[in-house]
């Protein structure tokens, strides 16, 4: 009787083990199919709802603010056969938890003239709306869904690269890589976005928080979701995938055993693990053997605690870097406490501040690419644009005071500046570029 018993559970709970809803490997539900646990109610953009409106609240008025909105949610959004479905208005839906880096699959079908999209750590958008419908204002609907649209017009990634929308009343299917502020998007499994920086719409001075929710929006047309399945990187995982990008057409300087083909304080340096690492208590400039005008260069780096160092960028072969090379672009530990803001990691010291807090924990290998064009300086870390800046706009005072004799030469050496810490570099790759 037992066994009977037991076989027919199985028989009874069999078909849920077959749901909808049932994650590929290594992903995780984000909707269960049956309710809306695991998100709340956000209210439209412009409304007080952007992060930095809900961030001046304090805990109790957030919370509150929340609930309000998940009241009205409730109102438009409802569950059928598994599907997540809402009428085209009332608050938008939002996930509970952040997430950081992340491929996140999910599947929509809409209605005629419908405009929705989803948000991405808090940011809109990526664009869905009806392809067919006349556009005499020239949005760009022509060009179908999947576009990072709040991005700057003719900005990379803010229209699709093709067409790809499936006819209205049929599933379309999203997969969305994201790795810091890059967004790389597939419609019904055609790239539509390559690798490009999803713009900060509510904070445009900044990249996008280093963690976020996810929005569903509404926006006057039913839109049903179903199958929203998510999975989140290691540090590991994605500065592997940042690397294949970004480096694409660059070549190795460092053969990860020994300090072949580089010259200056040889000494100082050692080979640790695959790593350069500036020895305890050394320092001084390590650089290439050949000199370098414009030119991208990746590599990984990872710090101790209020571990420093540098990128040697043009530089003369002597000297302090940082005055007499174009400049030293700061590699230092985020917490550091009491320092200018032009000291911070990946500023160019002394002259140009970078954003903060987009490293990764202490003991953990951050990702950084860095492109120098003329005088300008593009700093990404972590597939976050931390520093854009022009130096022959620099004009005094430095920091200091101290003047920086070398900020205008056009060519030089590039390397390492250590600073007496063991901060480690590895798979370290360079390209010249033509000008």
């Amino acid at each position: 009787m037992r066994r009977i018993t037991l076989a027919i559970l199985f028989l009874l709970l069999a078909p849920f083990a077959a749901s909808a809803v049932e994650p590929p490997t290594g992903f995780t539900a984000l909707f269960n199919g049956k309710d809306l646990t695991g998100w709340h109610g956000w209210a439209i953009h412009g409304k007080g709802a952007a992060p930095q409106d809900l961030a001046k609240l304090t805990p109790e008025e957030q919370a509150k603010k929340v609930e309000e909105w998940t009241a009205d949610a409730k109102k438009h959004w409802s569950v059928q056969n598994e599907e997540l479905v809402n009428d085209g208005h009332g608050a938008y839906l939002a996930t509970d938890k952040d997430y950081g880096d992340y491929e996140l699959l999910i599947e929509y079908k809409t209605v005629a003239k419908a405009d929705s999209g989803i948000y991405l750590k808090n940011t809109p958008q990526v664009q869905i709306w009806d392809s067919t419908e006349a556009d005499p204002t020239g949005l760009g609907k022509k060009f179908g869904s999947g576009g990072l649209w709040n991005n700057t017009k003719y900005k990379q990634g803010k229209d699709p690269l093709v067409l790809a929308d499936k006819p209205l009343g049929e599933w379309n299917k999203f997969r969305i890589v994201q790795l810091g502020s890059i967004t790389t998007i597939y419609l019904n499994d055609k790239l539509v976005v390559d690798h490009a920086m999803l713009e900060s719409y509510f904070d445009k001075a900044n990249p996008l928080p280093k963690v976020g929710k996810f929005l569903l929006q509404t926006h006057g047309g039913e839109i049903r979701w179903r199958n929203i399945f998510l999975k989140e990187f290691t540090p590991a995982e994605a500065n592997a995938m940042l690397e294949k990008k970004a480096s694409e057409g660059l070549t190795p300087i460092f053969d990860g055993k020994t300090l072949d083909g580089w010259a200056g304080a040889v000494e100082n340096y050692e080979v640790v693990d695959g790593a350069i690492v500036c020895k305890p208590k050394k320092g001084g400039v390590l650089h290439t053997k050949g000199e370098y005008a414009d030119f991208v260069t990746t590599f990984e780096f990872k710090l101790p605690k209020n571990g420093n160092n540098g990128l040697a960028i043009r530089y003369p072969g002597s000297g302090d870097t940082a005055y007499v090379g174009m400049c030293e672009l700061q590699v230092l530990d985020d917490d550091y406490k009491g320092i200018d803001p032009r000291q911070a990691h990946g500023s160019a010291y002394g002259m140009i501040a970078a954003k903060r807090g987009y490293q990764r924990p202490i003991g953990e290998w951050n990702f950084e690419k860095v492109t120098i064009k003329g005088s300008t300086i593009q700093v990404e870390l972590n597939g976050n644009l931390i520093l854009d800046g022009d130096l022959s706009k620099v004009k005094e005072p430095y920091m200091a005071n101290s003047p920086h004799p070398g900020k205008d030469r056009t060519t030089g050496y590039f390397g390492l500046a250590g600073h007496n810490d063991p901060v480690a570099f590895r798979n370290i790759k360079i390209k010249a570029l033509s000008k």
